[in-house]
């Protein structure tokens, strides 16, 4: 199985990225729709969106232009109620030599993801993320005021009133420049499924917080997250892999790199079809860069060096 990431600079859509959304619009229709025949509206698509993330209407406004007269389009570019979708991945905070650093395993069916590097200036910030169609979205990113983000899903894939959470990422790196500010942010951003949300900044200050459509945000300080919430049997993957990166943090050898390696090695690395591990990251707020990561291969992005271009990754034989 082989796939194609590639890097681009976009400070914000236009012609090129609607040439990609309309090859790409049965796909997005099918991650919006699910098993849903009708979608909701966009006029109700886009007063959700001014209720909740008000700085993204001129942008959601001006994608719905480009696109034209096309209301399915409008409501999946509000990425208001999307379909449940089910994702693995496994983060942790490193705060120690080399750090801050936030290192993610993105596990996901590998002809779904986008494969997107993007550097994009939407409105006066940079931001550098791993984008996700249709519009806007973003697995993972840093912005140029040092604030790192990073998603997994947090339990049982169940659609629930809220946005997509890819959407919620982006609109924290457009408009937030610290853990405190997004933070509070994400106290009132309503996301559509249960999902947890590590944020660090350049100064290290860091929170995991756990959200859903039908709870309260919970903020936390825990450093690692895999794929639950505040409780898991102690007998599934998700608690494991927890386990595993908790072990490596407390660990008083572990280095950056050593934590990194462990990223690659069962139970964190996935060979599975469903829930492949499509790439590591390796963000450094500091320094402003990223480092995406797959078995013998770095590339490595930032504020002050991104390179445009292409890698393609072969995954070998996936197991079923």
């Amino acid at each position: 199985m082989h796939k194609t990431f590639t890097a681009h600079r976009e400070d914000r859509p236009g012609a090129a990225w609607l040439a990609r959304f309309r090859a790409g619009r049965d796909e997005a229709a099918r991650w919006y729709l699910g098993d849903t025949a009708a979608p909701l509206p966009p006029e109700a698509c886009r007063a959700a969106l001014i209720r909740h993330m008000p700085e993204l209407v001129r942008h959601y406004d001006a994608a719905c232009g480009l696109v034209g007269d096309d209301h399915l389009a409008h409501s999946i570019l509000s990425h208001y109620r999307p379909a449940a979708h089910r994702q693995g991945c496994s983060q942790a905070v490193w705060l120690g030599e080399d750090g801050p650093a936030l290192v993610r395993n993105y596990d996901y069916p590998l002809t779904s993801i986008t494969g997107r590097i993007e550097l994009s200036a939407w409105s006066g910030r940079r931001v550098i993320g791993m984008g996700q169609r249709p519009w806007g979205g973003c697995l993972d990113g840093m912005n140029d005021d040092g604030l790192v983000v990073s998603c997994t899903l947090g339990g049982i894939a169940r659609r629930g009133e809220g946005f997509a959470i890819i959407l919620i990422l982006r609109y924290l790196l457009e408009t937030c420049g610290s853990v405190a500010e997004a933070t509070e942010a994400l106290r009132g951003l309503p996301p559509t499924q249960l999902h947890n949300v590590t944020l660090l900044d350049r100064t290290g200050d860091h929170a995991t917080l756990f959200l859903g459509p039908r709870r309260a945000a919970a903020v936390t300080r825990q450093r690692t997250c895999t794929n639950h919430q505040e409780r898991a049997s102690p007998a599934s993957r998700s608690a494991l892999r927890q386990r595993v990166l908790d072990e490596a943090l407390d660990d008083p050898s572990t280095t950056l790199a050593g934590l990194t390696a462990r990223f690659f090695e069962p139970p964190l690395h996935s060979r599975k079809a469903a829930f492949t591990t499509a790439y590591t990251a390796v963000y450094r707020p500091a320094g402003g860069r990223v480092d995406y990561l797959w078995p013998g291969h770095r590339w490595r992005q930032g504020f002050s060096r991104f390179e445009e271009g292409a890698y393609t990754h072969d995954y070998g034989e996936l197991e079923p």
